[in-house]
């Protein structure tokens, strides 16, 4: 009864139809937003399309079609929508998240975190593999403003580059060479419109 009370409650605030759903044996059903943080590459099957709705209805993992791999940075404003329940775990949503994009590093590398904004502060808070985020979200209330889930790595220590091959590796350095060129490119556009002002004034 007090469950249900919660979800009612918490269906009056919805404004975008996603609604939380109470079955007959006590679980609930909902939706949450994950936001992708990842300041470093993920490893993804190379040259394999996106899954369809067949594949995910007939549960194809794509990523064992072939053993060729490679790696690329995810938007860092990417957003995933989740439909779970409230007996879904922090590590099944980790799970999900990384087949949903078909990413076929260890899972361990990652962690689900808790953004909470108290007083002007964003405070992150890891959350435990154990831990239901329908749960959390339901006492939250569907306002992201007051909660929202954010996938980030998981921070134990330095990075472990021997447990790449050498073809990430090499993608890792091109990807960081890239990125490399692209920020001089910023700086000296930065400077030479300063210097454009500076002759201008002059």
């Amino acid at each position: 009864q007090e469950i249900k009370e919660k979800i009612d409650k918490y269906n009056t605030k919805v404004t975008n139809c996603l609604l939380m759903k109470l079955n007959e044996d006590g679980t609930y059903t909902g939706f949450i937003k994950v936001h992708l943080k990842l300041r470093r590459p993920v490893t993804v099957p190379a040259g394999i399309r996106p899954q369809s709705i067949y594949d995910a209805l007939k549960e194809v993992n794509l990523a064992d079609m072939t053993a060729k791999r490679t790696s690329f940075y995810l938007p860092l404003d990417a957003i995933k929508q989740l439909h779970i329940s409230s007996t879904t775990t922090v590590s099944e949503v980790i799970q999900g998240l990384l087949k949903k994009f078909m990413v076929v590093d260890n899972p361990q590398k990652f962690a689900l975190f808790k953004e909470v904004r108290q007083d002007g502060q964003v405070l992150f808070q890891k959350l435990p593999l154990t831990e239901c985020p329908l749960y959390l979200r339901l006492l939250a209330g569907p306002d992201t403003n007051l909660l929202s889930f954010v996938l980030k790595e998981n921070e134990t220590g330095e990075v472990e580059w021997d447990a790449f091959s050498i073809p990430e590796l090499q993608n890792f350095l091109m990807i960081l060479d890239k990125e490399e060129k692209d920020k001089i490119q910023q700086v000296q556009k930065k400077y030479e419109k300063f210097k454009q002002r500076l002759q201008q004034t002059l």
